[in-house]
């Protein structure tokens, strides 16, 4: 058991070593998270701006045609009393 271990030892000891990171790597992972981060947020803002438009439309439209209100009859109704 103990020459296993010994050779997973020697195994990982002669393995080459880990690529290098690039040097450059911290401030090109900065500018891209900015860059998302700005993208997501101009996303957010024209999504709430486009729910806002909507809100407003549907506001001026309902002030308009008054869907609440009964829509007029076909017919005048009979007037009796005269």
């Amino acid at each position: 058991m103990s020459d296993r271990r010994e050779a997973e030892v020697r195994r990982l000891l002669e393995a080459p070593p880990h690529p290098r990171v690039p040097e450059d790597l911290l401030p090109r992972a900065v500018a891209r998270g900015g860059r998302r981060l700005r993208h997501a947020r101009a996303v957010r803002r024209t999504g709430w701006l486009l729910l806002t438009a909507a809100g407003v439309a549907f506001v001026v439209w309902a002030s308009a045609a008054e869907p609440w209100a009964p829509p007029p009859s076909g017919t005048t109704p009979v007037v009796e009393g005269f």
